[in-house]
């Protein structure tokens, strides 16, 4: 294990470098790190600096998904596989995914068994929270773009991954069948809620709200004859009975600002970025409001334009965070950046990394690192960036 290398490069607002030498680190929490090799998994105590120790996994390079929880616990998830490590991976054990009533709801047959589908893949890297006084795992599925057709679903725990629920199904979208492809299409099996009219493509992010203790996510990802794909949905979380309450708040056209991602909270004031695209005039920017107003453009304040579409962003400490979709923007790989809460803000092209998308920002490591997925074009993985503000 080589040591972790120096900083590569430096903006007036942040540095940032590649993650060191050995296995890709998929998330982190405080000085605690999970990363995969080809066939194993493995837990860092020191930022990624050496590894304490590795599992045999097989299916290590189909992960798309890991979640560190505050008592140490490991959820991931590898194709339509789940899994919890609750011994700092010693083991690892499968987690059958339960439907509402509590039966097992066992991921589909695949047209191509190699693409079984992105059942548990998230853009966001925040997906737990402390929620009266329980951590809960809150997240939805980014899929139907690689790795097979998948339905789309939040998904929850409340008791450190033991336990996996469907909190929310979508219905069955016609448009992403799994016919054996990549992204699905418009033959092969129907996968969703054959009860739920609401139709999707994916889940850009879920989010929650302390002040009203409620849940957010948004959808995208096109018009269809069927039905608008760009939903924002508010729910609720009955502990005493296990039970949810989902509302869509409204849909919308794939090139409005509800098209949208990086869901935060902050100070009782409610902020999103646009991913609008499709046919101009676009709606695009970083918004805020309060969440009760979420309705009314009017009273939406527009805190930046960066001029492109961009579904991911953090917000931590007063640092805002997001970044450029790269097969839409003139930069190579695109960052956007505020250290004042989004009074100012800059742009930044690190074009060195080559044509990147960057994602899954997780929050600020025990260094006061983000970790960002840099996705090759699009949504392919890629390298694993690290970013530091230049605070005062």
């Amino acid at each position: 294990m080589q040591p972790a290398p120096d900083r590569i490069g430096s903006t007036e607002h942040f540095h940032y470098r590649l993650q060191p030498e050995g296995p890709s680190i998929d998330s982190q929490r405080g000085s605690r790190a999970f990363g995969f090799t080809d066939d194993a998994v493995h837990l860092s105590e020191d930022n990624g600096r050496s590894w304490v120790r590795s599992l045999p996994f097989p299916e290590a390079r189909d992960i798309t998904f890991s979640c560190i929880l505050g008592n140490g616990n490991i959820l991931f998830g590898a194709g339509a596989g789940l899994y919890l490590s609750a011994d700092a991976l010693r083991s690892c054990t499968p987690v059958p995914v339960l439907g509402p009533d509590g039966s097992v709801r066992a991921p589909h047959v695949p047209a191509d068994p190699g693409l079984p589908g992105w059942y548990f893949h998230t853009l966001s890297g925040i997906n737990s929270w402390e929620v009266n006084g329980v951590e809960m795992v809150v997240w939805g599925n980014y899929c139907n773009v690689l790795g097979g057709a998948a339905p789309v679903r939040i998904y929850y725990s409340t008791d450190g991954g033991h336990t996996v629920r469907i909190a929310y199904e979508f219905g069955q979208n016609p448009h992403f069948r799994d016919n054996g492809s990549p992204g699905g299409g418009n033959a092969g099996t129907l996968l969703g809620d054959p009860a739920n009219p609401v139709i999707c493509r994916h889940l850009h992010t879920v989010a929650y709200n302390p002040d009203e203790d409620a849940f957010y996510a948004c959808t995208g990802d096109g018009d269809r004859p069927e039905g608008l794909e760009c939903h924002w949905l508010r729910g609720t979380y009955d502990a005493t009975a296990d039970r949810w309450d989902w509302r869509v708040l409204l849909s919308d056209h794939l090139n409005s600002r509800y098209k949208a991602g990086g869901i935060s909270f902050v100070n009782g004031q409610l902020y999103w970025i646009s991913d609008s695209n499709g046919p101009e005039p676009y709606d695009r920017g970083i918004f805020r409001c309060a969440p009760e107003d979420i309705l009314d453009k009017e009273r939406h304040t527009l805190l930046f334009n960066p001029g492109v579409e961009s579904g991911n962003m953090i917000i931590e400490d007063g640092v805002i965070l997001a970044s450029h979709c790269a097969p839409a923007s003139p930069m190579a790989t695109g960052f956007i950046v505020s250290l004042d809460g989004g009074v100012n803000w800059a742009q930044y092209d690190l074009a060195e990394f080559g044509r990147r998308s960057p994602c899954r920002f997780h929050p600020r490591n025990a260094e006061g690192w983000f970790r960002v997925d840099l996705r090759k074009g699009w949504v392919e993985p890629g390298e694993v960036l690290f970013i530091k503000p230049r605070l005062p």
